[in-house]
């Protein structure tokens, strides 16, 4: 834990703190002094996923005493409190405590004005310093965007002309929410933009999917057990499935999804980013430095698994009936350009150039009005080379997988063949099971809390980094120079897994989607 004590000239430093061991991991990491400036308080993510998070964080002791929040708004139609209030009671994942809200909230200010007058940050900048005497926040402040991408540039470059980025006195830095950039260029534009304005190691681009437990769990499984990383290879693995599969349509969110779609929205980063963690060599360290040195790696090493128009799928959900309600086409969603060929499914066959992975290609697909929501990484093991029974015996024996679960139920499953009982002898698949849920009694935090943290606590592993982003992009950018040249888009079935055509895909190579 870090302390901000004054020293004699009563200026407030950091130490470490003389009680706890370096190599002392049972006490939980602590922030010191600091405040999170948040730009669109009332916005959707800051009242489903922010404020929660920081709640939760406030309930489990993880925030320090001297830690102030500060809302900068255009507008507001009710009390900052009330505001913070309904969205700690909808969402925190902790029982709601009023001595801890009533904690929380002691720090709790909005500075009011728009956010393309420098005015607005002149009077954040008198708010934090004012903060830092009275406060004890030791000049340490977090900038969080939660706004849409349009404001980023109008956001950032205010800040850096109000002087709210200099570190003279303390850290300062800034999170911003995906997606950073809609192609390369666009991404390499904000990354110019933002880099001019902060130090490189002070941007935090989150991505919450690495913030889950099965995430991190995926290294720990690969790389703290003798069992699967002899067998992560081309010799033994037939192919990887991943996806992310959603049951609602895009609800009230055609401002924003029209136009970007769920190639942009979910594979660039999401699904790219789980490719990256299951495909990447053993690193070095589990340093920022080294970890990210691995995932970057693989992601230059992605390529289409074949021709291109073989190997990327786009499509958008048509009217029908799901779960026993008739729902709309995207089409006919509201605000929805009946032109628009907007994806909200999208499919791509991937794959590694390298020893490890010639030869097996990774199979990613998301898509919104799917059959149910889940989220999962599918190894499939190939099938042993000779079996020493009659065919029959494994005729009902599908391929062992290990499948990796990251929502809704975190935790991980392996299929193998086992004897079925009796006289005679037949094979039949079976699974062994863990559950996050079951097997501990710990509180897992939710996603946004660990990487919310660790921006306090200025800790970047889990954070994507700009080659990371760029390499990305240059995948799906290929993709929709493909996409872009037909004049038309494949629609399914609401409730269904997807276009006929993703089913083809798979079916060209001689393999099926899993039934997630």
């Amino acid at each position: 834990m870090e302390l901000a004590p004054r020293n004699r000239e009563g200026q407030i430093g950091q130490v470490t703190n003389p009680l706890r061991h370096a190599e002392d991991r049972r006490l939980p990491k602590i922030a010191g002094p600091c405040s999170l400036v948040l730009f669109g308080i009332t916005g959707d993510l800051s009242q489903r996923k922010v404020l929660p998070a920081l709640y939760d964080l406030a309930s489990h002791g993880l925030l320090p005493p001297s830690f102030a929040i500060t809302a900068v708004a255009r507008k507001l139609k009710e009390p900052l409190e009330d505001i913070v209030e309904r969205a700690v009671r909808d969402y925190a994942q902790t029982p709601f405590n009023q001595r801890v809200f009533d904690q929380f909230v002691t720090g709790l200010t909005a500075v009011m004005g728009q956010y393309d007058d420098l005015g607005t940050f002149e009077r954040l900048a008198e708010r934090l310093s004012a903060l830092d005497t009275e406060y004890g926040t030791g000049g340490n402040h977090a900038f969080y965007l939660a706004v849409p991408p349009d404001l980023f540039e109008t956001v950032l470059t205010n800040l850096g002309e109000a002087g709210l980025s200099d570190t003279s006195e303390g850290w300062r830095r800034v999170v911003i929410e995906k997606p950073f950039g809609h192609d390369l260029e666009s991404s390499q534009e904000l990354n110019d933009l933002v880099t001019r304005v902060f130090d490189p190691e002070d941007v935090f681009r989150i991505d919450h999917y690495l913030g889950k437990e099965t995430v991190q769990n995926l290294m720990s499984l690969r790389f703290s057990n003798e069992l699967y990383e002899p067998l992560w290879n081309s010799d033994h693995i037939d192919h990887v499935q991943i996806t992310m599969a959603e049951h609602i349509g895009i609800g009230s969110r055609a401002g924003y999804y029209d136009g970007v779609g769920s190639a942009k929205d979910v594979i660039q980063n999401h699904l790219l980013q789980l490719l990256a963690l299951t495909a990447m060599e053993e690193p070095v360290t589990f340093s920022p430095d080294d970890l990210r040195q691995e995932k970057e790696k693989v992601l230059a090493a992605l390529d289409f698994f074949g021709p291109i128009e073989e190997s990327a799928v786009r499509a958008q959900y048509s009217e029908g009936w799901q779960g026993g309600k008739f729902v709309k086409a995207y089409l006919d969603e509201d605000n929805i350009d009946q032109s628009s060929k907007t994806d909200t499914y999208a499919a791509l066959r991937l794959g590694v150039r390298t020893r490890r992975w010639n030869g097996v290609p990774f199979y990613v697909r998301t898509g919104k009005r799917l059959a149910r929501r889940v989220t999962e990484i599918a190894i499939v093991f190939k099938k042993p080379s000779f079996l020493p029974f009659d065919p029959r015996v494994t005729a009902g024996q599908e391929n062992n997988t290990l499948v990796i679960r990251i929502q809704p139920d975190e935790g991980v499953t392996f299929r193998f063949g086992v004897k079925i009982p009796g006289a005679s002898f037949k094979v039949r698949d079976v699974t062994m099971d863990f559950s996050y849920g079951h097997a501990f009694t710990e509180y897992a935090p939710e996603a946004y809390e660990r990487l919310i943290l660790d921006v306090l606590l200025g800790e970047p592993p889990l954070f994507p980094q700009q080659k990371e982003v760029e390499e990305s992009w240059k995948i799906l950018d290929r993709a929709f120079e493909y996409w872009n040249t037909l004049d038309t888009i494949d629609t399914y079935a609401p409730g269904s897994w997807g276009p006929a055509s993703s089913d083809e895909m798979l079916a060209r190579d001689g393999r099926a989607w899993r039934r997630a």
